[in-house]
């Protein structure tokens, strides 16, 4: 076992000199450094770390020089010893150790850190591949001859995907592991990304590839709620949803940021390429982190990542006693799946409570909010490029770049907001206080800017983009509501709940989407095609969520 060294330095007057003091000492910590101590004990780190293997001799050497009172006397020549052993590495018996420097920044980061953050990656991705159509489809209409009703159909054609894969994406994410169904979902909408150029002349061919995009994406919040229920305890679980899911907001920025001049350099046609290659990158990239880990048992990782005071709860074995880090090294759902039959695999899904979820009322609280929240935030997602483009006659940059806004706030708010949950939970305010609380700030900021800019109050249009902004920004405390209930009524089975909420969640993105389009076309009012129906879903969304909503455990059985 190695020994950890850090030498420290003081100043004592001798001679009129002061000179250094260096004092060894033993450190705890499991990355070492070196300390420097001056006169007003103000410390200051050196930016290298030191350490050897069972050498205690410069230790020893300062107990003995201290007993007998003759420590002065040593420190010049103990200070050069300590110089030279910084400039070429300690030696002991068992060979020569050097500086370790902390590069790549996240090689000491817990293993449930890295996760999250590869996690939030991929729904950046995931939301750069669902907005690039929200840009394209507007010289796409030009080329092709679209009206509203038919770029509606076409953009709605991602949802039909999006419902069909949830349920199936919580089964396969409980049974195989969430790491592994996220890591497939990337690569198959990635790869039906690429093809929708090569699709677009044939309209079922582009609804069929825009129909794949959406199956990919749509097992990806139930692989994630997965990773996210069986790694993260309940005191930091609003900040890793918010992480992880905001990533979609990142993703939308980035996304309506550089598919504009991506389409103006090199044609529509480039943004699909693109933003395709991007997913395959990542999948590489994730391949990568996976195979770079450590091959520990399951207790041993446990063990070295298990903080106290959390440990004796920290992944919830009373909630899930076999697979406890089954995602970070090897799942043990995912051996079983290797010698698996058809049979197994249906007996699997027959062992879901599914009866037992419908006869709860906090279930079907999550359901209707879900569809609620979903109608509002995919109708916008889909038309706001062109409700600006029209409204305040901005060409194709002009208008993804005020699109931007919105998301924008949502970084900022996701933030804020999962630190206000987190921080109630900690100080013991009810975890359903909680998040009945986030939920309404969710859904009431929206609907009262909503009703602003769909009224004729002469505001002018720039005011009139703030004013969304910002309701469309505080959305974004769902993410601290609405989202992290599913972990807090059922870790086990948080991804099939989050699979049942989000495939009554993606209807409105083939109702609500395609029937803008159709309003649209038929009233020529945004007020009425766009904004009136979201209204009336975050009223009643609020409403149903204050009286049946709950975050208190529950067995399912």
């Amino acid at each position: 076992m190695a020994t950890i060294l850090s030498f420290g330095a003081s100043h004592f007057p001798i001679s009129d000199q002061s000179l250094p003091l260096f004092l060894l000492r033993y450190s705890p910590i499991p990355t070492p450094y070196l300390g420097f101590v001056s006169s007003g004990c103000r410390y200051r780190r050196l930016q290298f770390s030191v350490s050897a293997s069972r050498d205690r001799k410069v230790e020893e050497k300062i107990s003995d020089d201290r007993r007998a009172g003759n420590l002065a006397g040593r420190r010049r020549s103990l200070g050069m010893e300590v110089r030279k052993q910084v400039e070429k590495g300690l030696s002991s018996e068992d060979g020569v150790v050097d500086f370790e420097w902390k590069w790549p920044l996240w090689k000491e980061l817990p293993m449930r850190y890295k996760l999250i953050g590869t996690t939030s990656l991929a729904f950046v991705v995931c939301n750069m591949d669902k907005v690039n159509l929200s840009v394209a489809i507007i010289p796409m209409s030009h080329q092709f001859g679209w009206n509203s009703s038919t770029a509606g159909l076409v953009q709605s054609s991602f949802f039909w995907g999006y419902a069909l894969s949830q349920l199936p994406g919580g089964w396969l994410a409980k049974l195989f592991g969430g790491r592994k169904v996220l890591e497939v979902g990337v690569l198959s909408w990635s790869l039906a990304t690429i093809l929708v150029p090569n699709s677009a002349g044939f309209m079922p061919g582009l609804v069929l590839s825009r129909i794949l995009v959406g199956i990919g994406e749509g097992v990806s919040p139930s692989a994630a709620t997965d990773l996210i229920a069986r790694s993260i305890p309940l005191q930091e679980r609003s900040r890793a949803v918010a992480f992880v899911f905001g990533g979609l907001s990142v993703g939308s920025v980035l996304g309506l940021l550089f598919a504009p001049p991506i389409i103006q350099a090199c044609g529509w046609e480039s943004v699909f390429y693109i933003f395709g290659i991007l997913g395959i990158i990542w999948c590489l990239a994730f391949k990568f982190v996976k195979e770079a880990q450590p091959p520990l048992d399951a207790k041993e990782e446990f063990v070295k990542e298990a903080q106290p005071p959390l440990d004796a709860d920290y992944f919830d074995f009373r909630e899930r006693p076999m697979d406890v880090v089954d995602h970070f090294v090897v799942s043990k759902p995912e051996e079983k799946s290797r010698s698996s039959s058809f049979e197994e695999l249906s007996n699997s899904l027959q062992d879901v409570p599914w009866r037992a979820f419908f006869r709860s009322r906090a279930v079907w609280a999550m359901v209707y909010a879900h569809f609620c929240g979903s109608w509002g935030h995919y109708t916008c997602l889909s038309w706001l490029p062109t409700y600006f483009g029209e409204e305040l006659g901005l060409n194709l940059t002009e208008a993804a770049w005020v699109s931007i806004l919105p998301p924008l706030g949502s970084i900022l708010v996701t933030s804020i907001a999962a630190l206000f949950a987190d921080n109630l939970i900690s100080n013991g305010v009810e975890t359903t206080t909680v998040r009945k609380t986030c939920q309404t700030i969710a859904f009431l900021s929206p609907a009262i800017c909503m009703t602003l800019s769909s009224l004729d109050l002469g505001l002018p249009p720039w005011e009139v983009v703030g004013v969304l902004t910002c309701g469309l920004a505080l959305s974004s405390f769902a993410l601290s509501g609405l989202y992290c209930t599913h972990q807090d009524i059922s870790p086990e089975y948080a991804s099939i709940l989050l699979g049942i909420t989000n495939t009554v969640g993606a209807v409105p993105g083939i109702v609500g989407v395609a029937l803008t389009g159709y309003l649209l076309d038929s009233t020529h009012s945004w007020g009425l095609s766009l904004f009136a129906p979201s209204i009336f879903f975050y009223l009643t969304g609020t409403v149903v969520w204050l009286l049946f909503a709950s975050s208190k455990p529950q067995t399912f059985t």
